[in-house]
């Protein structure tokens, strides 16, 4: 059973993005919804790219990243896309290290900044 399609609106609402950012999805050719008039629809694969993209968005991957990774499923196959997840994602989890230590660093330096302050004050 096939579920009712989305409208504009309500994809919006499922997704909680600005209205800007799903035409802009669109203009990038990630997705690519039914279009009735001005009506746009969005069917199960619309949805389940959409579900893919805000999950990419949050692992910090580039929209180019995104589509082009979506792209290889129709282009070689399932297989083939997993591949590239995999080293898509050991990519992306070296440079969130690294900017977890960059932050850790950031972090003790501010502690030590704002413990000799507080010390020359001599604020408890």
């Amino acid at each position: 059973m096939t579920e009712k399609p989305l409208s504009f609106r309500e994809m919006c609402e499922k997704f909680e993005v600005t209205p800007r950012t799903l035409r802009y999805y669109e203009y990038i050719e990630l997705l690519g919804p039914d279009r009735e008039g001005r009506a746009r629809w969005y069917g199960s694969r619309e949805v389940a790219r959409m579900t893919l993209i805000m999950r990419g968005r949050r692992f910090g991957f580039s929209l180019e990243a995104i589509r082009q990774w979506l792209e290889m499923r129709e282009q070689q196959g399932s297989e083939a896309q997993m591949h590239l997840w995999i080293e898509m994602a050991d990519q992306q989890m070296s440079e969130l290290a690294e900017q977890r230590r960059h932050i850790d660093e950031a972090m003790e330096e501010l502690q030590r900044l704002r413990d000799s302050t507080k010390a020359e004050l001599g604020v408890d």
